[in-house]
């Protein structure tokens, strides 16, 4: 029986170790065309797949959703795509990214992997406007083109009666998304770059929590799981998925 005084317990000292085996930080960003990330973990009663890669637009997880996917036949596909369908210049129409999306989500649910949705992340803005001009958003806005997109994961997620967890909302609350060093995005001061959009080691361990405690919060089987998205799943020296097996194991 899960005992979540026990486990929090746990999970501190998982994440201590984790911490404390010298992973790097501020590592470089991982370049779009680098392969999905090999298995992060098999510890016999479960297996986490990062099938991340940098750069991808929803077009981009189309083409290789059969390989590095479907393939795996995984009981629980966690789904966040839509940074760089309305940040990068391959940039995706909301229409053409809703499309996409829901086909992404079919494809999942029709070979029988149960499904969970993430929204996209917040960005900081002044960073994020030293790669484009202001113009490039419009008429909407930075922020406007954020909620459409993050409208239309919240969307299907109901469409198609499958899991959803906001992470907007959650780095929005407590992520300190700022020029402040504790911001859970890098920026200047903690990344001596400026970013605004990729999360730091914390703004991973973060995201981990966040799906950890969902899954245990909802009973979900994590025996086989693919993590399909784009630099914010795949990571660098950090990630998600790997902190999510940090996590898994001390349950």
């Amino acid at each position: 029986m899960y005992n979540r005084r026990t486990a929090v317990k746990n999970i501190a000292k998982t994440i201590a170790g984790v911490v404390a085996g010298n992973i790097l930080l501020g590592t470089p960003a991982i370049a779009a065309n680098d392969h999905p990330g090999a298995v992060e973990g098999n510890d016999g009663d479960f297996l986490i797949i990062n099938a991340g890669i940098g750069g991808n637009t929803t077009k981009d997880l189309l083409g290789r959703v059969e390989k590095d996917c479907y393939v795996h036949k995984a009981g629980l596909t966690i789904l966040m795509a839509g940074t760089n369908d309305m940040n990068s210049v391959k940039y995706i129409p909301l229409q053409q990214y809703e499309q996409n999306m829901r086909e992404l989500a079919k494809g999942i649910l029709a070979r029988k992997s149960k499904l969970i949705m993430m929204t996209i992340l917040p960005c900081h803005e002044p960073d994020l406007l030293t790669r484009h001009p202001a113009a490039f958003y419009e008429p909407e806005g930075i922020a406007g083109r954020r909620k459409q997109v993050n409208e239309v994961i919240k969307k299907i997620a109901a469409d198609y009666k499958v899991h959803l967890i906001d992470l907007e909302h959650r780095f929005n609350a407590v992520g300190k998304i700022s020029d402040d060093k504790d911001s859970l995005l890098k920026n200047l001061a903690n990344s001596n770059k400026r970013d605004g959009i990729h999360p730091t080691a914390n703004g991973y361990r973060f995201i981990a929590l966040s799906v950890y405690d969902y899954l245990i919060d909802h009973k979900i089987p994590y025996h086989k799981t693919v993590c399909f998205g784009d630099s914010i799943t795949k990571g660098d020296a950090e990630n998600y998925p790997g902190y999510l097996k940090a996590l898994l194991k001390s349950v």
